[in-house]
């Protein structure tokens, strides 16, 4: 009886030493490990059309948002990575939040993405029907992830211009059918797009005459090849944004105005763009609620200025919505 007692206690000492172990796998994960592994899925197929997932960084859609379910700001998406992150702008307000992206959905094909109560209360879209939106890929800093991931809200975005909207609503209307795109999407063209305003530096577009022998960037010596790379953020190619030409100022109103970083609190600013011609730097700054400084040569238009790259970023966002590829966020100088 002995014998038979302890060989059952021997055997089952190896399953006794990988209980705790089988216990803390089971547990939930916590903390930016809740974020992967990052599932991808097999394709689906919704009546007539299959969808593909695909971990795809640059997804830029617009289309047709509705109120589903789902715990606090997150949504359910039919191609993107479960879980990733999406910032959702409402096109008939601007009004732009950090949504994540936790379930696949909707089930229907003429919509492009089911948000949580929450996710539609914070970007103030009603219940009674399908709201137009714009839905962008972005890698957000992992205090912004936290919040979502605890069931609370991430700050909301800077406003999308007026401009921009104009152009995701005309992208939208003239699309054939408001699918979702299953593999690959583009962010928004501006239809037939006039070459880069007179004298812009580093443009996303084709270069000026006065700026054809200079590298693209801005007279400090940073290029397009060396800027610094915005962290925290998956930023899609743009297109050269649509501008007037502007008439020459008279001399009683081409002094420039006094600096927002001169009044303002903070020490960074979004260098957006440097011009060789004031009228087309301050046509720029009034689009994107940005400012002129003049420190030497060149027209710089900025933005800000802001007490923290944090706080920065948005902005950056925004002028690179615009089309300004080569924004950046530095110090204030």
């Amino acid at each position: 009886m002995r014998l038979v007692a302890l060989t059952a206690l021997l055997l089952g000492a190896p399953a006794l030493a990988r209980a705790p172990q089988d216990a803390a796998a089971q547990e939930p994960r916590s903390g930016p490990a809740a974020d992967y592994p990052v599932v991808v899925g097999e394709p689906f197929t919704i009546g007539s059309t299959t969808y593909k997932p695909v971990d795809q960084l640059n997804y830029d859609a617009v289309g047709m948002a509705v109120i589903g379910e789902g715990a606090g700001v997150s949504a359910a998406h039919k191609t993107l990575p479960l879980p990733s992150y999406i910032e959702v702008t409402a096109l008939d307000s601007g009004r732009t939040i950090l949504v994540r992206v936790e379930r696949r959905g909707p089930m229907v094909n003429d919509q492009l993405v089911e948000l949580s109560a929450a996710a539609a209360a914070q970007l103030g879209i009603g219940t009674g029907k399908p709201a137009p939106v714009r839905v962008r890929r972005v890698n957000p800093p992992e205090a912004e992830r936290a919040l979502l991931r605890q069931g609370g809200e991430a700050p909301e975005r800077m406003a999308t211009p007026e401009g921009l909207l104009r152009v995701l609503r005309r992208n939208l209307k003239d699309a054939p059918t408001l699918l979702a795109q299953p593999a690959a999407s583009t962010p928004p063209a501006v239809p037939d797009a006039p070459a880069a305003p007179a004298g812009m530096i580093g443009t996303a577009g084709a270069p000026s005459p006065a700026s054809a022998s200079s590298p693209a960037g801005v007279p400090d010596g940073t290029t397009a090849s060396n800027a610094p790379e915005r962290k925290g953020a998956n930023v899609a190619a743009t297109a050269t944004p649509v501008v007037q030409p502007v008439p020459p100022k008279s001399a009683a109103s081409a002094a420039p105005p006094a600096s927002p970083a001169s009044s303002a609190s903070g020490s960074i600013v979004v260098q957006v763009a440097a011009f060789s011609v004031e009228a087309s730097a301050r046509k720029i700054a009034a689009q994107i609620g940005g400012f002129v400084v003049h420190p030497g040569k060149y027209w710089l238009v900025r933005m800000g200025p802001y007490p923290s790259r944090a706080k920065a970023a948005p902005a950056l966002e925004k002028a690179k919505a615009a089309g300004y590829s080569d924004a950046r966020i530095q110090p204030v100088n």
